[in-house]
């Protein structure tokens, strides 16, 4: 039973992917034997490197001489791993992969798939004793997770490296749910959030714009980080608010 599928670039049907097996090794490069995935671009190694599949996860050999390679998740608003010239099995524990080669000013990519990924419930069964106490208590009801989707919304939707939206963005994009929205509101949401997740606000001496910059900047990372904004949250940009306004 195969648990990886590579998906070679420009493939354009199910019968070009390639599927390996738990052990099984797949080499790539521009010219690679029989079997192998061919990139046929004149910047990418003869031998550039080898996949090999390992149940739930994969490995990547970086066999090139001085390039880094980088693999992105897709889905995980610009996580990535790199992967250094001469590191052999690297584990990727992304569901979803996109392999990202430097050839000759060019950037080439090919995806990998590991759908085999295995999930158990953490669900506390018959354990005495209190809960744990949650890390981050959002409630999502509120205006302030609205304001946080909207910061994290340009780099949910594919963009990893977009610039955090000003105030005056925020306030256009949480009109449709928030019709009463207003610059000073935006403000007090965004300290309020930073104080909420325990983040400190940027050094007095700054001037108020670098400050709110800082503070974007520092609850966007920490939210995509840890998944506290996933793009299905996105909804509520969208939605009539409800709860208590923040």
């Amino acid at each position: 039973m195969y648990s990886v599928i590579v998906v070679p670039p420009g493939c354009g049907s199910v019968d070009d992917q390639v599927r390996i097996a738990t052990g099984e090794r797949l080499s790539f490069g521009r010219a690679v034997s029989d079997g192998g995935l061919t990139i046929a671009h004149e910047g990418v190694p003869r031998i550039a490197g080898e996949i090999t599949a390992h149940r739930s996860f994969w490995l990547l050999s970086n066999l090139s001489e001085d390039q880094t390679y980088v693999v992105e998740n897709p889905e995980g608003a610009g996580e990535h791993v790199k992967v250094v010239p001469g590191r052999v099995d690297a584990p990727v524990p992304f569901e979803f992969s996109r392999v990202v080669l430097p050839a000759a000013g060019e950037l080439l990519a090919f995806d990998v798939w590991a759908p085999q990924h295995t999930f158990r419930s953490a669900a506390r069964h018959l354990l005495a004793g209190a809960a744990t106490a949650p890390a981050f208590a959002l409630d999502r009801t509120k205006r302030y997770f609205a304001v946080l989707a909207a910061l994290c919304e340009p780099r949910l939707r594919g963009e990893p490296h977009a610039p955090l939206p000003t105030v005056e963005q925020l306030m256009e994009r949480l009109r449709p749910a928030w019709p009463t929205v207003s610059r000073s509101a935006v403000y007090w949401n965004i300290d309020y959030l930073t104080l909420k997740l325990r983040l400190r606000p940027g050094p007095d001496t700054a001037e108020p714009g670098q400050r709110v910059s800082g503070k974007k900047e520092s609850l966007v990372s920490l939210a995509l980080r840890f998944d506290l904004v996933r793009e299905g949250d996105l909804v509520v940009l969208d939605a009539a608010p409800s709860g208590a306004p923040r």
